[in-house]
């Protein structure tokens, strides 16, 4: 496959190359595709105030909460394998930091002690809930550790200004993804996303300090096609950076409904432009949008396994045999023993949210198993320790458990990632998504014969 270069985007105000703070050039944030069968293979080029960074497409975000990786130093994090060149910070909590930061004057990036990162600033953060019906024609609230906070777009701009990220999401109204939003609340939540798109690219014309910034504008209107469409349209005609699908997560949604819109909305999208989908992080669902042209996704599932105590062991080795590879990599090896009800208790402690892709590391079976988390893992967490030794932290509330499976769950994360890219490189999309169905289908990896 011959490579393509098909963007030169620096800012949202299209120009070609934009003045950094220090008064040189700042690098063009270039899109190049591959033109891969089944989703858009590329690289995200010229990124970062050197412009010496890229990002892989399809990838993923680093998720942080205010700047840091859950569980991890920098030190432990460097221990990660294949950490994405772009961390997520999320405006609930930069909010609470903007008086700090507009006093502090050289960005988020410098204050958190990552001055080279490349960083995107979404307007919710993934793993909070966010109350429904608070949003008006002039404002959008946010929900932060000391509650409710009402934004307009100048407020929002204001502490863009002080972030000074890399990428950042316009603010917009994607309350309407309870399930209970009928056409009208669709239509009034692309009215105001539109309104506010263009308040705030008027601001950021006006702001020296986000003139190396890139806006991504939300494409949002619910369940409802037609308010997907229109918004897609009209976001696609101002000059933004890039596009954010918004609204899909959750299960409020049907499925059928949702990978509908999404192939729609990414057909009325130039190609030359990256897209990023919020709220969707298990991995048969990361497969589907990529199929439907979806480029960027967050890393927060990770994260909420880790929170389970739960440990990531699904395949996504397709250049094997698929059957050997799923039955050595989730853990079936443990389906054939006969588990007691008291077993069955620890299972349940883990949530409904726990998925077929996870083990739940509490469990009693695994406090004499002294293998590695996943077998041939090559992460520092199974390199070093087994199973066994992680239920002994989980049990007795260690928080080097967080430590080692954040690692560990990251790692074999980013690694699915580079698999996808390189099953679209190879044309083994088909192999990998039947492999990881397959997983998806059997129920979770802790699940007993006869569950």
């Amino acid at each position: 496959m011959t490579p393509r270069e098909v963007i030169g985007t620096g800012t949202g105000s299209g120009e070609a190359l934009t003045p950094a703070v220090n008064g040189a050039p700042r690098p063009t944030m270039k899109l190049k595709l591959c033109g891969a069968g089944g989703g858009r293979l590329g690289t995200l080029a010229g990124l970062g105030r050197s412009g010496a960074a890229a990002l892989a497409l399809p990838g993923c975000l680093l998720y942080t909460r205010t700047g840091s990786a859950p569980h991890l130093t920098r030190d432990t994090l460097q221990e990660v394998s294949g950490v994405p060149a772009v961390a997520q910070l999320t405006l609930p909590t930069m909010a609470e930091l903007h008086e700090v930061l507009e006093e502090y004057k050289e960005g988020a990036a410098k204050f958190i002690g990552m001055p080279d990162a490349v960083l995107y600033c979404s307007f919710h953060d993934p793993v909070t809930p966010c109350p429904s019906g608070y949003n008006t024609n002039k404002t959008v609230s946010l929900w932060g550790n000391s509650g409710r906070m009402e934004m307009t777009a100048s407020k929002f701009m204001d502490i863009q200004r002080a972030i000074q990220p890399d990428w950042f999401q316009c603010i917009s109204d994607g309350d309407t993804i309870s399930g209970e939003a009928g056409r009208k609340r669709a239509k009034k939540s692309v009215d105001r996303s539109l309104s506010f798109l263009d308040a705030c690219l008027q601001l950021l014309e006006k702001s020296p300090e986000l003139q190396g910034s890139v806006m991504f504008g939300a494409i949002e209107g619910g369940d409802i096609l037609e308010e997907r469409l229109r918004s897609a349209r009209e976001t696609a005609k101002r000059p933004v950076g890039g596009f954010l699908l918004d609204g899909f997560q959750g299960c409020a949604m049907a499925k059928e409904t949702k990978l509908k819109l999404i192939a729609s909305v990414t057909a009325e999208l130039p190609e030359d432009k990256p897209r990023i989908i919020h709220g969707v992080g298990k991995p048969d669902e990361v497969l589907e949008c990529i199929e439907r042209g979806v480029d960027i996704f967050e890393s927060f599932f990770p994260f909420q396994v880790t929170e389970r105590g739960c440990a990531l062991v699904f395949s996504y080795d397709c250049y094997s045999d698929p059957e050997a590879a799923v039955f050595k990599q989730n853990g079936a090896q443990h389906l054939e023993k006969n588990g007691t009800e008291e077993d069955q208790d620890e299972i349940s402690k883990a949530g409904p949210e726990m998925t077929p892709f996870e083990i739940f590391l509490k469990d009693k079976r695994y406090q004499e198993d002294f293998g590695p988390l996943l077998e041939g893992c090559t992460c520092y967490c199974c390199q070093r320790h087994t199973r066994a030794y992680v239920h002994h932290l989980l049990v007795t509330n260690e928080l080097l458990a967080g430590v080692l499976l954040m690692m560990h769950n990251f790692q074999h994360y980013f690694g699915f990632f580079s698999a996808i890219r390189d099953a679209l490189r190879d044309n083994k999309l088909d192999q990998l998504k039947n492999i990881v169905f397959r997983q998806a289908l059997q129920g979770p990896a802790d699940a007993k014969p006869g569950q």
